[in-house]
């Protein structure tokens, strides 16, 4: 991938969100969501980003778009800065950079039509008059796998895979170069998952598109992903090539998330060990000092629990935060 060139560089991004404790407490608190997470997606290539419910994954996608205002660090777009841009400045990358989100239903204006909600960023954006966005529509609906006279229906008249593959072709409509896309089958039939995922494959191979893939489908997320970072309670602990962090997680959290994946077999299931993580997931309010995982890690030293581990490279483009692996 180093010949590769890196389309989105990510540096020491954070992003928290203010809670209050109490009615006369006048001392602000933080949820940190994201807490310094750098990494890079380079041109064509899909990054898979996974990790438990709360970790932080869905927020570092927003927060990359735009959606959420980063607390620090920068977001290098095609080697520009984005990250302080402002609403006018942002208008040029809102073009670039799109996102598919995770509930297909929530996320579709059900008051208008699908001709609608397609072309509506076309014509926000101004990229063609109102007879070409109709056309462009209904490409768009057969390309994603639709009949162009769903144009005139409304959201609920469709079932979820559907509506996922609706917006879909909203995400598309303005010629996106990066893509975000926010546990896209999560909340679709299993039957419908490979569908989706394998269109999804296709568009990018026709488009030239980049992918953000959030998942908790880890089976799903090795299958469409070039790498794959994993993240837990904010940070980001172990990122490497695909097939590299399948056959040889380092973190002991990935090996944990790893060994709970199902296998269809079972007699293979039952010799596989499990590893079962003990202990209680700390508060993103208040972390702990040094290593996150330290409480939960049958490895932990005591220097665990004083330092916290750099994200570097073990070798090959492996990259781990644990100081099982210092030299």
């Amino acid at each position: 991938m180093s010949d590769k060139k890196t389309l989105i560089e990510v540096k020491g991004l954070k992003k928290y969100f203010p809670v209050k404790k109490g009615l006369f407490n006048k001392t602000p608190s933080y949820v940190k969501a994201v807490d310094d997470v750098s990494f890079t997606i380079n041109k064509g290539e899909t990054l898979g980003l996974v990790g438990e419910s709360g970790c932080g994954k869905t927020t570092t996608g927003r927060t990359i778009i735009k959606l959420y205002e980063p607390t620090d660090g920068q977001i290098i777009y095609d080697g520009v800065d984005i990250a302080k841009f402002n609403e006018k400045q942002m208008i040029p990358y809102r073009r670039k950079m799109q996102m598919i989100f995770q509930d297909p239903y929530a996320s579709l204006n059900p008051r208008m039509t699908v001709g609608d909600i397609i072309s509506e960023p076309i014509m926000i954006h101004n990229l063609m008059d109102k007879k070409a966005a109709q056309e462009r529509v209904q490409y768009l609906l057969n390309r994603v796998g639709l009949n162009s006279e769903h144009a005139n229906r409304y959201p609920h008249e469709f079932s979820g895979g559907q509506r996922q593959r609706i917006g879909i072709a909203r995400a598309l409509a303005v010629e996106p170069e990066f893509i975000i896309a926010d546990e896209p089958i999560s909340a679709l039939d299993v039957s419908i998952q490979a569908q989706v995922v394998n269109m999804l494959e296709d568009l990018q191979e026709d488009l030239e598109l980049t992918y953000l893939f959030v998942a908790h489908d880890l089976s799903m997320v090795k299958h469409i992903s070039t790498r794959i970072g994993v993240m837990y309670l904010g940070k980001m602990v172990e990122l490497a090539e695909s097939n590299e962090l399948y056959s040889k997680p380092l973190h002991p959290y990935t090996q944990a998330l790893l060994s709970a994946i199902p296998i269809p077999d079972p007699d293979e299931a039952a010799s596989k060990k499990r590893i079962v993580l003990e202990g209680e997931i700390p508060s993103p309010i208040d972390p702990p000092k040094g290593c996150r995982f330290a409480g939960r890690c049958k490895y932990a030293t005591e220097k665990c629990r004083e330092v916290t581990p750099e994200l570097k490279d073990v070798g090959g483009g492996h990259m781990v935060a644990c100081h099982l692996y210092d030299k």
